[in-house]
């Protein structure tokens, strides 16, 4: 196998009688999973249960860390005090570290989530609020972000082991970061362009944004949403390609 990825997907995104998604179908295709840590979806019915359909798919476990926003799911920008944060992202950890323990596995890396992710890209005060939590809790966690990101650039001064990451279901800007969910194309919907789209990025390095301008990737792992309508379609088209261009599927952690 010349290349290599790995595919996550955020699940254990589901709210007392509200489900989202299919997490145990996507299980079987992914190989690391983001799980919500209470702050923006999950309760810990849902995420115990999470951890566990993971550790017996053998799927590493992430904590995806965001906003205490679960009326806006964490997709709405909060300006919370770095201390705050770097609080709340450690309790998020610790929470869904203690549930993975119990299933009979530990949070692998971090991951953070929606608005946080898109904030830390460039808000340098949070991205080091996300980065002190997590060297603080663990420093031997990996973090898991967009390459070029002001986050990126911290963890790795700080000594963290950076994980660079592809969307394949969302429009990118001509800048390289991800097209706002309120702007028209910003989500990506056909399981066969997808593939195409994440065969691309794997094996040539590349990506069309939404303006045609041909962006240069360098993705260690590619995030198939888990709440899309088609995500299980999509990620088994994505891995089905994949397999077939000699691309080798395994977690990072």
């Amino acid at each position: 196998m010349t290349f290599r990825v790995d595919l996550n997907s955020d699940l254990g995104e589901g709210f007392g009688a509200w489900t989202l998604g299919d997490d145990d179908a996507m299980l079987k295709v992914v190989t690391s999973a983001n799980i919500a840590c209470g702050f923006h979806a999950g309760d810990p019915t849902t995420l115990l249960a999470t951890c566990r359909s993971a550790v017996a798919g053998d799927v590493r476990i992430g904590a995806q860390v965001g906003y205490r926003d679960l009326a806006g799911f964490g997709r709405r920008f909060i300006d919370v005090s770095p201390a705050d944060l770097a609080a709340d992202v450690i309790y998020q950890i610790g929470a869904l570290d203690g549930l993975a323990r119990v299933a009979g596995s530990r949070v692998t890396y971090v991951k953070p989530h929606g608005a946080l992710y898109n904030a830390i890209v460039h808000h340098r005060e949070q991205a080091r609020a996300v980065v002190g939590a997590v060297r603080s809790y663990d420093a031997s966690l990996p973090v898991l972000g967009l390459p070029g990101s002001v986050f990126l650039a911290e963890a790795e001064a700080a000594g963290l082991r950076v994980v660079t990451e592809a969307f394949a279901d969302r429009a990118y800007t001509p800048e390289g970061t991800l097209v706002p969910r309120n702007q028209p194309g910003a989500v990506l919907h056909d399981p066969v362009a997808i593939a195409e789209r994440v065969r691309r990025i794997v094996v040539e390095g590349t990506v069309d944004a939404i303006d045609g301008t041909v962006l240069t990737v360098n993705a260690d792992s590619v995030c198939v949403h888990g709440d899309s309508p088609a995500a299980v379609d999509m990620a088994t088209e994505i891995r089905k390609l994949l397999t077939a261009s000699d691309v080798s599927i395994t977690p990072f952690t």
